[in-house]
């Protein structure tokens, strides 16, 4: 799995991803990359993979200010086929962390598709110079700070001669509150209201000069409250009463926030359980579940991987998918992918008692990755299959010029 340390070539997200689950020391790696870039400072590979080792250990700004640094030298990174080519696939994305773009390398790695990834910043056009693909796909996330890159090309696309997946002017409907508006009323869905209020808001929330069904349809106390533009619960927190939400702004200095009322969807043995689904071109997939005693669950805190249970709970939800969940809210699952019409989409949702879709999030940019140790998870790989071989027949689908 070690890198060849006289290669040049673009090691990506997928594989660098992976050498730290494995727990590799990444030490190494990180100093011949850096010192590729002081030898070469137009070494935009070791710029940009080095920029993805600082945002794996979690050095934010380093990393940001090393990937704008890679983005100076160039805008197109290739991770070529595995195998002969059978499609080319080119991912317009953009500048930020590793949530800001959809991770089209886990998709696409040990295939035959070419991934060619070009990065355009807001108020920027598009490059009339792109390599040669047979198809695009737009793979910025919906944020804050992305919101006017996708606006900007929703007008840039219009005329894009070849097929082109996830259109911009879709992936922003994603964002919170417009997907509450979308969703609302559909069959079999459930989905909170969400509105962003501002920082002088919930003071006045706070104090009591501001009603909460004002700015919330639904609003009622517990509330859950996050930071705009938050990832992997970041400021995310479960607000009880008035009093609790000083004490949490004297937390969180942003300005922007998102609420919605909070809805326990715990089960009756106590534990709460979230599933991610991937839908491709309509048909949905297991991707994974967690459970955990605590409403905010992310996999990795989930103790996934120290509950013998819980794993057999995700294998039989895993293995049981097509037949089971996926029947149960067919009608759920089939109105999300008509209300947002993207060809590639990844929801974050969980069953009610009243037997609707509980839908927290949709987000064509979560990660979607076969990563977990076989050892321990080796139902997975059948699963992550599926959905690897699901994404290639979209791309093979569409007309190409190959």
């Amino acid at each position: 799995m070690t890198p060849d340390a006289n290669s040049k070539a673009l090691l990506g997200l997928a594989r660098l991803m992976k050498m730290a689950y494995e727990k590799m020391d990444l030490q190494p790696l990180a100093e011949v990359l850096l010192n590729r870039s002081s030898v070469d400072a137009r070494d935009a590979n070791a710029l940009m993979d080095l920029s993805t080792l600082l945002f794996l250990r979690q050095l934010d700004d380093l990393a940001m200010s090393t990937l704008a640094e890679a983005l100076k030298v160039q805008r197109l990174y290739e991770l070529p086929a595995s195998l002969p080519t059978k499609v080319r696939l080119l991912a317009i994305m953009t500048i930020g962390d590793l949530m800001a773009n959809a991770p089209l390398a886990f998709l696409c790695e040990n295939s035959d598709i070419s991934l060619s990834m070009y990065y355009v910043l807001p108020g920027e056009l598009i490059s009339q110079e792109l390599p040669p693909h047979d198809m695009a796909m737009i793979a910025v996330s919906e944020s804050a700070s992305t919101r006017r890159l996708l606006e900007q090309l929703t007008q840039s696309v219009r005329t894009w001669r070849k097929p082109l997946l996830n259109r911009p002017e879709r992936v922003l409907s994603t964002a919170r509150p417009q997907a509450y508006q979308l969703l609302r009323g559909a069959r079999g869905v459930s989905i909170p209201a969400t509105t962003q209020v501002s920082r002088e808001q919930l003071q006045a929330l706070c104090g009591g000069q501001l009603d909460l069904l004002t700015v919330l349809s639904d609003g009622a106390f517990p509330l859950i409250v996050r930071p705009v533009g938050s990832h992997a619960g970041h400021g995310l927190q479960k607000i009880e009463t008035r009093p609790d939400i000083a004490r949490y702004l004297n937390a969180n200095p942003e300005h922007d926030f998102y609420i919605s009322r909070f809805i326990d969807y715990r089960d009756s043995d106590g534990q709460f359980r979230k599933y991610r689904v991937v839908l491709i071109d309509g048909v949905a997939h297991a991707a994974h579940q967690g459970v955990s005693s605590h409403w905010m669950i992310h996999y990795l805190n989930a103790g996934m991987d120290e509950s013998a249970q819980k794993r057999g709970e995700e294998a039989a939800f895993m293995s049981g998918f097509e037949s089971n969940f996926a029947v149960r809210h067919a009608g759920a699952l089939q109105a999300i992918y008509e209300r947002f019409g993207l060809e590639y989409l990844v929801i974050d949702c969980a069953e009610m008692a009243d037997g609707n879709l509980l839908v927290f999030e949709v987000d064509p940019g979560a990660v979607v990755h076969s990563l977990d140790p076989i050892e321990l998870f080796p139902y997975k790989a059948a699963a992550m299959k599926k959905i690897y071989k699901s994404f290639r027949n979209l791309l093979l689908k569409a007309p190409h010029a190959n």
